[in-house]
């Protein structure tokens, strides 16, 4: 398909200005002594190690479930776990100063639970960042005006990929795994009480990527921008 460059150089603009946004929520303040971390789908760890350089983190922890990934992050020094993100996780209580999620609550099966669990590992005071795509993005509701399948949910099937949606990247390609399949996607608002509902205070999102245009464009307007990444604290009491 002749747009599937376009759309890949469009992605790849709007996932760099997201990893920009979460480094800036990530950023440790002045003053604070060795703190610990969790990543949840750390993958291979490169990118946790570089958001924990970032926040200070001495001790720094993940989820990875892909054997290949979880091995690639332990030879770098993280202390990986290989948990189901859709159970409770075997973790202390106020355990971490900061947990990262990057593309991975649209995975899971309950995000209640999810984002209860991320509360609960939290230490009071510390600071959860979840970034997910946005349903809201306007290349979601382009697809969605046509009565199209979002672009977001385009790899619900087990049958095949890049279902229901003519311009997918993924059209007619081998169906996801289970584990990769998108099951809900957040909205600005959604993500942002989601957090709220489960004990967050101060909750804000942010955007990047903005399809068609440059991907800066989703820090003026996050309810439309391709990501969405919500910031909330644990209070201390």
């Amino acid at each position: 398909m002749f747009l599937k460059p376009l759309f890949e150089k469009m992605f790849a603009g709007a996932e760099a200005a997201n990893h920009e946004t979460i480094r800036r929520a990530c950023r440790a303040p002045s003053g604070t002594g060795p703190r610990a971390m969790l990543d949840l789908g750390c993958n291979d760890g490169a990118w946790t190690l570089e958001l924990a350089r970032a926040a200070g983190m001495e001790h720094i922890e993940g989820v990875e479930v892909v054997p290949e990934a979880a091995a690639a992050a332990r030879s770098r020094g993280i202390v990986v776990h290989a948990f189901d993100l859709n159970q409770a996780l075997p973790l202390s209580s106020n355990a971490f100063d900061l947990i990262h999620s990057n593309q991975v609550i649209e995975h899971v099966n309950d995000v209640d639970l999810f984002v209860a669990e991320v509360f609960r590992i939290l230490k009071p005071g510390g600071v959860a960042v979840i970034s997910t795509e946005n349903g809201s993005s306007w290349h979601n509701v382009f697809a969605a005006a046509l009565g199209w399948q979002i672009f977001s949910l385009t790899n619900v099937s087990g049958k095949v990929a890049g279902i229901g949606n003519p311009l997918a990247i993924q059209r007619n390609a081998e169906a996801f795994s289970p584990t990769w399949r998108h099951k809900t996607i957040m909205n600005y608002l959604g993500l942002e009480e989601l957090l709220t509902v489960n004990g967050f205070s101060g909750t804000r999102v942010t955007g990047a990527g903005y399809y068609p245009l440059p991907a800066a464009f989703g820090r003026v307007d996050p309810r439309h921008s391709v990501f969405i990444t919500a910031v909330g604290r644990k209070p201390y009491a």
